[in-house]
């Protein structure tokens, strides 16, 4: 009986040991899904490093899958569908609460990451964009916010405060508008461009104008509207005549002949001179930084009627779904955001700048580190190289006050059918072509996207 005990011991200690070791291999080959809408080669290899340096961490090997960011909603909707959603997935964030709310991605996982990182880390902003119900419905990984590009050169000679307001822009525009050799403002006018229907929304967020509310479509107040209209005439009679978009405001200020423009980050690099296809042209030197130097940034812009201001901003997050391998996909989220970080800011500093600002220890880790990337095509430099560090700083900081039409009202899918509409965009122009009045505008446009859902 003992030897047989004994034996039996035996075999169960072996079977143990065994089961171990298939544990201890099958932690080494697990596996996670990555889905990612950064599909550009050089990107993606960036990604990939990151999931080696993962992998070598902890042993879960991550598949970095490209995704084309206009499919990837209706990939997302049918994977859910079949049970074979990946386990991470980087998004813009107009997916984010409609995949929330039809079960996609889980909450209570994200939320853990976020907290386990401290929410104190991350722009305000960019969280704020996604609370639901108390809880995270994603991880804030990286964004952008538009930006009024200034003179500050032109301004200090003035005397003029940077235009961060209403009134500061139309002093600017007194003092600086003189064309044919300088325009005050080159305001977008070309209605079936994105261009204006993006800077339309930022100046009517900046007063606090939406069309949107909790049960959808809400009338634009009438008075903030018109200080809108009124503001957006001034801007366009101080800009060259004829249908302006981003080329014709990147053209204008590269060769001198503006004072104020709103852009988005991307043009950075060639403002610095590090693109030989959008060269600066204020002096014989298509390399030179001089312009870049001379350049001031504002991001969050107040109105009359809303003196606190706001910020545009696109912004992209992890989400965790809601099959994923929780445990897993926890750690690669909270990995990219920490040691990796660097890596995903990496992939276009000038596009991606920090939403998590650094850690508790130290809280200006990543906006350092940020700061120091290398941006540009033809030529590469840091940007703390290119600019003072107080317009790095207001590049940033636009991330704490963005806001986007819709979102904490849960109708952003409604606020970007009325601005791919483009019924703002005619109106506006027709105000400002002299063809309407502002108060018949505001009406028209309540009348019109009162229509659309």
């Amino acid at each position: 009986m003992n030897l047989i005990r004994g034996h039996k011991t035996a075999m169960l200690m072996g079977s143990t040991v065994l089961a171990l070791m298939a544990g201890a291999v099958a932690v080494q080959a697990q596996t996670i899904k990555f889905w990612t809408t950064e599909e550009q080669p050089e990107r993606l290899a960036k990604q990939q490093q990151m999931a080696d340096d993962f992998k070598a961490k902890t042993g879960i090997s991550v598949d970095v899958i490209p995704v084309t960011e206009s499919d990837l909603n209706q990939r997302a909707t049918a994977a859910f569908a079949a049970g074979d959603l990946p386990d991470v997935i980087y998004t813009p964030l107009q997916n984010v609460l409609p995949w929330t709310d039809a079960g996609i991605v889980d909450t209570l996982a994200s939320t853990d990451v976020v907290d386990k990182l401290d929410p104190a880390t991350f722009a305000p902003g960019a969280l704020k964009m996604v609370e639901t119900d108390g809880d995270y419905a994603a991880v804030p990984v990286d964004g952008w916010t538009q930006m009024i590009l200034y003179r500050k050169d032109l301004f200090d000679k003035a005397g003029l405060a940077p235009p961060t307001d209403f009134k500061s822009i139309e002093a600017a525009l007194d003092k600086l508008n003189n064309p044919p050799s300088m325009y005050g403002f080159v305001a977008a006018t070309k209605v079936d461009e994105n261009y204006m229907s993006q800077i339309l929304e930022q100046i009517f967020l900046a007063n606090g104008v939406s069309p949107v509310g909790p049960e959808g479509f809400k009338p634009l107040d009438e008075k903030k509207t018109v200080e809108v209209l009124n503001f957006y005439k001034k801007l366009a009679d101080a800009s060259p005549p004829g249908e302006n978009y981003w080329k014709q405001s990147r053209e204008l200020y590269f060769a001198g002949k503006a004072a104020m423009i709103m852009w988005s980050p991307f043009i950075l690099d060639e403002l610095a001179g590090l693109r030989d296809s959008a060269p600066p042209m204020i002096n014989d030197d298509p390399t030179s930084t001089e312009l870049s130097k001379d350049t001031g940034v504002v991001t969050n812009l107040a109105g009359p009627s809303n003196p606190d201001g706001a910020s545009w901003a696109d912004l992209r997050y992890f989400t965790i779904t809601a099959d994923a391998d929780t445990e897993a996909a926890e750690q690669f989220v909270d990995y990219s955001m920490n040691d990796g970080y660097e890596q995903t800011l990496s992939i276009a500093p000038e596009g991606k700048f920090p939403t998590r600002r650094g850690t508790d220890a130290d809280p200006e880790k990543f906006t350092k580190l940020w700061a120091t990337l290398p941006v540009g095509v033809d030529r590469k430099a840091p940007l703390k190289d290119l600019y003072a560090p107080a317009v790095v700083d207001e590049i940033t900081k636009g991330l704490d006050t963005a806001q986007r039409w819709g979102v904490k009202d849960g109708q952003l899918a409604l606020a970007s059918k009325m601005l791919n509409s483009q019924v703002i965009n005619r109106v506006v122009r027709d105000f400002i072509d002299g063809n309407i009045s502002a108060e018949d505008a505001v009406a028209k446009m309540n009348d019109e996207l009162g229509k659309i859902n």
